[in-house]
């Protein structure tokens, strides 16, 4: 096989939930995001192994999203659209029983008018100014949105990964100015927020990233593993060069492994020499520039001619990657292609 194993650790999935719903009170509900397409790793197994660990409520980025999910969880779940009421989304809504996120007044009129009895959430922009009614625009309607009767008001921290910054603390304070006494479910922790503790949980939590195996939750188990076959290995002379550019010249007798995997696939250009990739516990550095299809690897210092050479694994988790490349782990795992052969392992 000439493409990569991206395997994907369902029951892990499911454990982060799990862990990550045990640190609110039993009053809190957990729901899910699994937008991006479960943040790379296919929404809709992973959405079926959380609705199999308790999961009611999931969240998306867009009304297409929320439309494949439905598709896939049938019509029990509740399912929420952060970008909320969008013109030409109306039909999609009401048929497949989304519930939108109005962000702005032009939102919420076109839902009054469009779908007057359809169920609908409010977004709140409580400092991170991206998302969300402002807080002079919604104390303008409140009255006319709680007549309406809205399933949700919620906010979204901007600095929830840095537990000590004053931005969080004035969110919330915020986040309260707008909804106390309101008789409405309310939700501001995503899985950072879960993490600040208690006061930031309400009624609802949204983890993400922590689900998936990424920072800031440091507990979590990792979910995917990506294996990269080699296609062919050489010996190199000191004074050859390896891939474009030259950038890389052998200084001693060097055997090289060439992988399949590139940028292409959602391995940066960037990372360059600056990853190695493993052999079970073996390190082995990639040398040359990082090409669209391939990898080349210096492999002289291990004992076995691999087939296989670890990129994700249990010595370098998604995000160590994303650090070598100077990003995060969410953008490590949205970027993994589509050309890998997907393995799903536990439930879904």
């Amino acid at each position: 096989m000439s493409t990569g194993k991206l395997t994907i650790n369902l029951d892990a999935v499911a454990n982060n939930w799990r862990a990550l719903n045990a640190k609110s009170h039993i009053t809190v509900q957990t729901g899910a995001v699994v937008k991006a397409d479960g943040y790379g790793l296919g929404a809709a197994r992973v959405a079926r192994a959380l609705t199999t660990a308790g999961v009611r409520k999931f969240f998306v980025a867009f009304t297409e999203e929320g439309v494949a999910l439905r598709d896939a969880l049938g019509p029990t779940p509740e399912i929420f659209v952060f970008s909320g009421h969008m013109s030409g989304d109306t039909d999609m809504i009401a048929d497949m029983a989304l519930t939108p996120m109005v962000n702005s007044l032009n939102q919420l009129t076109r839902h009054l008018e469009a779908l007057p009895d359809h169920p609908f959430g409010v977004q709140l922009d409580t400092g991170m100014n991206r998302l969300g009614m402002e807080p002079t625009e919604w104390l303008a309607v409140q009255q006319i949105v709680m007549q309406a009767g809205p399933q949700l008001v919620m906010s979204h921290l901007a600095c929830a990964d840095e537990p000590d910054h004053p931005m969080n603390q004035q969110q919330l304070t915020r986040f309260h100015e707008l909804t106390d006494g309101l008789q409405v479910p309310r939700s501001l922790a995503a899985t950072g927020g879960i993490l600040l503790g208690p006061d930031f949980h309400f009624d609802l939590t949204r983890p993400g990233i922590g689900l998936y195996g990424g920072l800031p939750f440091e507990a979590a188990e990792p979910t995917v593993r990506l294996e990269l076959p080699v296609i062919q290995i050489r010996d190199l002379e000191p004074g050859e060069s390896v891939g474009y550019g030259n950038t890389w010249i052998a200084e001693r007798l060097t055997r090289l492994a060439t992988v399949s995997a590139g940028y292409a696939d959602g391995l940066f250009r960037v990372l360059g020499e600056n990853v190695n990739v493993y052999c079970g516990a073996d390190k082995c550095p990639v040398v040359g520039r990082v090409s669209m299809d391939a990898l080349t690897v210096d492999i002289t210092d291990i004992s076995e001619t691999p087939r296989t050479l670890d990129i994700i694994c249990e010595h370098q988790k998604v995000d160590a990657l994303a650090g070598l490349a100077g990003t995060i782990g969410y953008e490590v795992l949205t970027s993994l292609g589509n050309r890998y052969n997907r393995r799903y392992s536990g439930r879904s």
